[in-house]
């Protein structure tokens, strides 16, 4: 089945495999009498969708833009008269949706392998019913893989893209899903908070867990490590990333201010 999921292809196999099913989903809505207005917003949502292949934020704009680019490359075979300005405006803002200005900050969509957090609960015990969060739940592949660790755990999502936040809804009904800022949110009622962003974001990460977490809960990244504090335990988990273990309060490194 691997070899069926084009995230798992060389690159760019992916970007020419979604540029040709948008083309040929394009023609076949114009062989139906679709309007071209319908037409191109449908072909570029394919795209949009296709562009979760991205493994980098650069190879998921390119998978997502390919199509709108190429047609208005070739737009001498078509009647420039049958497309509305406006219409042109529709990929970039199917784009928006998923990825929203305001979170492209964040990782904008990194997904967590199954197995990635198999090892946590032999380093941080939960007790059943414990509160767990995914900041930044993207399409709920985090939350799946904390199911498979905690499975007495009340998992919680939170995602500010409400596409994405509701694609998880459905793929994870046994959890709490909510559409959020994860930085503006409390996270003082979690006994875990499970972060997969960017190198960037975790100094932000350790102020806010030391300023609003309970001691004794955890802060857990995946593949980045908080440079600014001491992990408890850190190991590569059966997906290949390195797993990184705080609690709180989270002890800075020598040399650190806090």
């Amino acid at each position: 089945m691997r070899r069926l999921n084009p995230a798992h292809w060389q690159w760019p196999l992916p970007a020419v495999f979604a540029w040709a099913a948008c083309w040929a989903l394009f023609r076949a809505l114009l062989g139906q009498g679709v309007a071209l207005s319908w037409a191109l917003g449908l072909s570029s949502a394919l795209g949009v969708a296709c562009s979760l292949w991205g493994a980098t934020w650069w190879r998921r704009l390119l998978i997502a833009g390919g199509f709108p680019l190429s047609l208005l490359v070739s737009l001498s075979t078509l009647s420039a008269e049958s497309l509305p300005a406006w219409a042109w405006l529709l990929p970039l803002a199917l784009l928006l949706l998923v990825y929203p200005v305001n979170a492209w900050r964040d990782a904008p969509l990194f997904p967590t392998p199954p197995n990635a957090l198999a090892e946590l609960p032999a380093h941080s015990p939960l007790p059943v019913g414990a509160h767990v969060l995914d900041a930044g739940c993207g399409l709920g592949h985090g939350l799946q893989a904390l199911r498979l660790a905690y499975p007495q755990a009340e998992l919680h999502g939170m995602e500010w893209s409400w596409p994405l936040r509701l694609l998880c809804g459905l793929r994870c009904p046994w959890a709490r899903v909510t559409r959020g800022d994860i930085w503006r949110a409390n996270w003082s009622t979690y006994d875990m908070v499970y972060l997969f962003q960017r190198p960037e974001s975790m100094a932000r990460a350790v102020a806010k867990a030391n300023a609003e977490m309970r001691p004794g809960t955890w802060l857990v990244s995946l593949e980045f490590e908080a440079t600014s504090a001491a992990p408890v335990a850190h190991w590569r988990g059966p997906g290949g990333k390195m797993v990184w273990l705080y609690q709180v309060p989270l002890p800075l490194q020598p040399g650190e201010i806090a």
